[in-house]
């Protein structure tokens, strides 16, 4: 089962659709994540299509000081 995961995701790097790519993903304040996004995140795109979701949360975060 592990060999077929990292088969999909691999095809997903390849596979470049609507895809932005992790930088982008970091770059908007989200995170990625493989198959869904946790409790208190909305999905804003695709690091990776489409295993691999860009979640950014609900909540703003504060800045550091």
């Amino acid at each position: 089962m592990g060999i077929l995961w990292f088969i999909l995701i691999f095809i997903s790097l390849t596979h470049h659709g609507d895809a932005h790519g992790p930088d982008s993903c970091n770059h908007e304040g989200g995170l990625c994540r493989v198959g869904n996004c946790v409790s208190g995140e909305y999905l804003v795109g695709y690091c990776f299509e489409p295993i691999i979701l860009c979640c950014k949360s609900l909540s703003p975060t504060t800045a550091k000081s």
